[in-house]
Parts: structure tokens; sequence; C-alpha cells
């Protein structure tokens, strides 16, 4: 009861951080049997979060033992049925407990249950996967040739943030397709081989780089994130978190074949780039906000207008109610983060979750002080709906502001304006182009 609690709250928690998460690849995940899900770790305590709350059967986590050690965290991690890491890194911790943890992983997935391994062993914000260590595969290994009688499959799941330290952005969570994992013969020590360690450690790689980002350098990453955006830009439907991981992907194969053999060409489309970005960023625009007014018809204007209408007295409130714990979590995150993008969203998640709720009875008991119970229960009723309501405010705020601010620009410089769109225009064809120079390649 704990567990499905926790879990329930905790993706609420993720619903209200991120603006879109979308899951695909659910139907490549086994119904029943033993499953070991591997995932990439770009995100600190928020990727097993995904995980543990978005996959359809349930799933038990490995986590450093460290983590156990911590008030809040520790209790967390029990309830949701976290085994320990002990890592050579951690002072204090001895490694040769893992074996303890590794038993007890077997004899989870015995029971036809799952697990869910991050084998790049730490978090981080590099553009590329870190190697993989072969505990993941030490643990397949070691339950599919103890005996098990139903066979155990691996399925590699990749997480995409579209800005992952950035509230109300966007999240992927992406599944690929499952790995069967053959028995070995095991030593004395109930052990895998090496080599059948390491080989299965490179099939993992390979299928996590399938459903990940990973680029070289991140130059490589910037400059294909502002080459998605103006291809996609002045779409008439937003297009799947797949679909753009996938033309990310394929942005990424291009760029790494044109740096080897035609780097000329990547230097001319990168720079052209570059000046595009660099106009819009001078006239105070992005690639989407030309599409907005474009694509705005009067029943559009005419909806935003009644919707701000309608949330404007909500939004006043549920924003000035809010507002200090908003800036006190972003505060916090600054503070303890250290400047490591992969664990900021953590702390404003978890400052959130913990800054919230007490501004929430705060108020609530204030009301309870000047007018009484009834209107203190009314009031924590409807503290998180004004909240809500407050975001959905400013994202169509947002969204307005943007179109606004384009549509002065057609008006005032309308040229311009054109000359942005026609340069949009040959970019996206430039870019075509190169895909196409690059499908003839043999």
């Amino acid at each position: 009861m704990t567990r499905k609690f926790l879990t329930a709250l905790l993706t609420l928690v993720l619903r209200i951080f991120y603006h879109r998460i979308e899951i695909a690849g659910l139907e490549r995940i086994p119904k029943d049997g033993p499953v070991i899900f591997v995932l990439n770790h770009p995100n600190g305590l928020l990727d097993p979060v995904f995980i543990l709350c978005l996959a359809p059967r349930p799933v038990s986590l490995l986590g450093k033992s460290t983590l156990f050690k911590m008030p809040v965290i520790g209790w967390l991690a029990r309830a949701l049925d976290t085994l320990p890491v002990y890592r050579q890194q951690d002072k204090g911790e001895d490694p040769k407990r893992n074996k303890e943890t590794f038993q007890k992983c077997r004899e989870l997935l015995e029971r036809g249950g799952s697990l869910a391994l991050f084998p790049e062993g730490v978090s981080h914000s590099e553009p590329s996967l870190r190697p993989l260590k072969t505990g993941a595969a030490r643990i397949a290994l070691g339950a599919a040739s103890a005996g098990m009688k139903q066979s155990l499959q691996i399925v590699p799941a990749g997480l995409y943030y579209t800005a992952k330290a950035t509230f109300r952005s966007s999240a992927l969570l992406y599944f690929g397709a499952p790995i069967k994992v053959d028995p070995v013969p095991l030593d004395e020590h109930y052990e895998p081989p090496r080599e059948a360690a390491r080989e299965l450690s490179n099939c993992l790689d390979t299928a996590l780089r399938e459903v990940t980002l990973n680029a070289d350098q991140k130059q490589a990453l910037d400059t294909i994130a502002q080459a998605e955006e103006i291809f996609n830009a002045g779409g008439k439907h937003e297009s799947s978190l797949a679909s753009e991981l996938q033309l990310k992907q394929r942005f990424v194969e291009g760029y790494e074949f044109y740096r080897t053999h035609a780097p000329e060409k990547l230097a001319a489309i990168e720079s052209r780039i570059r000046r595009y970005a660099e106009q819009l960023r001078v006239v105070g625009l992005d690639v989407d906000d030309l599409s907005a007014v474009t694509q705005t018809t009067v029943g559009k204007t005419l909806r935003r207008v009644l919707t701000f209408v309608f949330l404007l007295p909500f939004a006043v409130v549920g924003t000035i109610i809010h507002y200090p714990a908003y800036r006190l979590a972003g505060v916090l995150a600054k503070q303890f983060s250290r400047n490591d993008d992969d664990v900021v969203s953590t702390i404003k998640v978890l400052a959130s979750a913990l800054l919230f709720p007490l501004t929430w009875f705060i108020c609530a008991g204030l009301c309870a002080w000047k007018f009484g119970w009834m209107l203190a229960v009314a009031a924590l009723i409807c503290l998180p709906f004004l909240g809500y309501l407050a975001i959905r405010f400013a994202e169509e705020f947002d969204h307005a502001w943007g179109a606004a601010k384009a549509l002065l620009f057609f008006v005032t410089r309308g040229y311009f304006a054109k000359r942005l769109l026609a340069e949009r225009r040959a970019i996206r064809n430039e870019l075509l182009a190169l895909n196409d120079g690059l499908t003839k390649t043999p």
C-alpha cells in the first residue's frame, strides 16, 4: 500500500514538473516473466522515478548504498523496494556485500519480477553514454544460468529530456527491443565468465544507443538541437518526442559523417544555422514565434483571449501564493547542485514536493485561525488547483506573447520577417539535401 501511494504521488509530481511526458515502445515489454530494464542515467534521482512510475509492471531498483543513509531518501528507497549497491568509491562501504545484493536480484527474477539498472553507474551530463559497467550483465547472466525456469529478457530503455533542468519541459521514456539472455557456465562462486559479461555489456551498449541521443561533443548536440527546431518549425501538428529523438539521431549520424568526409559542408551549414539563430535573438524571437503568426486564425485568437479572461483572477491568486515556494526551490537547486545539470531538476522536484504542500498547510492554518476550519479545509482543497491554473496561464501567456511579438515584427518590419522565413525554408532544404547525400553514399 505504501509503495502504491508513493508511486501515485511521484507520478503526479512528474506530471506537474514536466509539461509533456511520453512513453514509446510499451508493446515491446514482456507482459510476464523475469525482465531487467537497463537505462541511461542523465538526470539524477528523477531517472529511477520515471521507470518506477511509468513502466507497465512493478519494478525494483538498484541504488547506491549511501542513499539509504539519507533521512528522507533512505526511507523512500526502502519503501520502493530498492536494493543497495556497495561501491568502491563510497567511503566506508564494502563492495563484497554486493554478493548479497546479487543474490536478492536473482531471487527476485526467479519469481518472475522485474529489475531496473543503470549500467553507466553514475548520473552525468555528458553528450554520450559513458562506458557501461558489467554489473548489469553479471546479474543477468548469473540469474539466467542458475537454473531459472523462465527465459530472462533485458529491455533497453532510453530517457530523453528536451531540457532536463527546466520546469515544464518535456521527457520521453523510450523502450527498445528486448534481448534474450542465454545461460552460460558459472564458476564456483556462481559468477559468469568475464568474456561473457563483457560481450553482453557491449550488446547492451549498442541497444541503449538505439534509444538514446549520443554525440561525441556537446557542440554537436547544440547544433543538432537548432537544426531540429528549424526543420520542424511550421509543422501543423506537434511531433511526438519519439519522432523528435529519431530525427536528432539521424542528424547526429549526418553530423559525424560530414565531419569526417566533408567538413567544409558541415562548417557551412553550422555557420548558417548560427547566423539565423543570432538574427532571431537580436529581434527577440524564436523559431516557433514566426510560425505562430502564419498559423494564427481568428478562432484561435478568440479562444486564447477567452482563456486569459477566465484564468486571470485565479492565476493571479495562485501565483501570489505559490511564487515564494517556487523561487526558493530554484535558489536551493542552484545552491546545492553546484552547477551539475544532472541533479538540478532532482533538487527542484524534491524541494517543490516539500515547499508547496508546506505553503498549502500554512495558508490553511492561517484560514483556520482567522475564519474557522471549514474555510481552512476549502483552502486546502483549492490551493493546489489554483497553482495548476497559474501554471497553465503562464504557459498560455508565453505562447501568446511570442505570437504578439512576431505579429508586431511582421507589421513593422515585414520585409525582414519574410527574409527570416525564407532563410528558414532555405536551411531546411539544405538539411534535406545533406540527408539525401548521406542516404546515397554507399
